[in-house]
């Protein structure tokens, strides 16, 4: 990480002028981002598919990681591999949506401690976020984190299991998240 903080604008005109790059704005400070596997590709492709459909006659969106969720303390901004969003406030966003209510984080080898760690503690403090899914793409699990009334729950679910997203009212079984990845067999054979 850089030692130099800079601000939410200074991190926009960041972006704007390395294009090729995605970076991460945490406590002012800048990151480069690195690139994930294919498996990590096709995860979060998928995941960012089926919460698309499920929610295509809904007043809510499913973001890719293209889209940054910008914190109100303006010296923190994310870039989740999926995220949705029910707040029309998010709807006509053209950087950042600031009211996501499910964030989704596809950990890889060298970021599952960062995303766990001080992302998850931002997530967690954003009122906004009800759910936060985990993904591995080490082993087929998907680790559940849910908001109740004063704390977050947490429940790990495998291949075949359901996910259900209480906040958006839909659910989703695991191995769709992971079709057509390593741990695909029936897709391996074809």
């Amino acid at each position: 990480m850089s030692t130099k903080k800079i601000s939410l604008e200074e991190f926009f005109a960041l972006l704007e002028s390395d294009p090729d790059h995605r970076y991460e704005l945490i406590e002012g400070d800048p990151s480069m981002m690195t690139g994930g596997s294919p498996d990590h590709a096709i995860i979060g492709a998928n995941l960012t598919r089926i919460l698309g459909e499920q929610l295509r006659h809904r007043p809510c969106v499913a973001y890719n990681s293209d889209v940054y969720i910008e914190l109100t303390d303006e010296t923190n901004c994310l870039c989740p591999d999926a995220s949705v969003s029910c707040d029309p406030r998010d709807h006509r966003a053209t950087k950042t949506i600031r009211y996501p209510c499910l964030i989704a984080e596809v950990l890889s080898p060298g970021t599952k401690a960062h995303d766990r760690g001080i992302k998850a503690d931002l997530y967690q403090n954003m009122p906004t976020v009800q759910e936060i899914l985990f993904i591995d793409t080490q082993v087929m699990r998907i680790q559940l984190y849910r908001r109740e009334a004063d704390h977050w729950t947490m429940r790990n679910f495998t291949h075949d299991n359901t996910i259900a997203l209480t906040s958006l009212g839909i659910h989703f079984p695991v191995a769709e998240v992971y079709e057509k990845t390593t741990f695909d067999d029936s897709f391996a054979d074809e």
